[in-house]
């Protein structure tokens, strides 16, 4: 039994063994390409965040190192070195 107390907000049975089902709409939305989440527990509720993977490559470009990096190889070798 699903009761609705405000637009976002449900109330659900939990069974003995504390499971209880995410709603549908949450998950087909939410859990695309994943059937993983985080739980956060906090004092008197918990926080559920689906686990998603992260595009990092968008932001190559916008890192900068206060330099030019033209040889790739040389900049590496001058780096751990610490040169740079």
């Amino acid at each position: 039994m699903v009761i609705d107390l405000v637009e976002g907000v449900e109330a659900k049975k939990v069974d003995e063994q504390g499971r209880f089902v995410l709603p549908s709409d949450w998950r087909k939305e939410e859990l695309k390409g994943t059937n993983e989440v985080f739980i956060i527990k906090r004092k008197g509720y918990l926080k559920m965040i689906p686990k998603k993977k992260v595009d990092l490559t968008k932001f190559f470009d916008k890192a900068d190192l206060g330099m030019n990096i033209g040889d790739w190889d040389e900049f590496e070798k001058e780096f751990y070195e610490g040169e740079v």
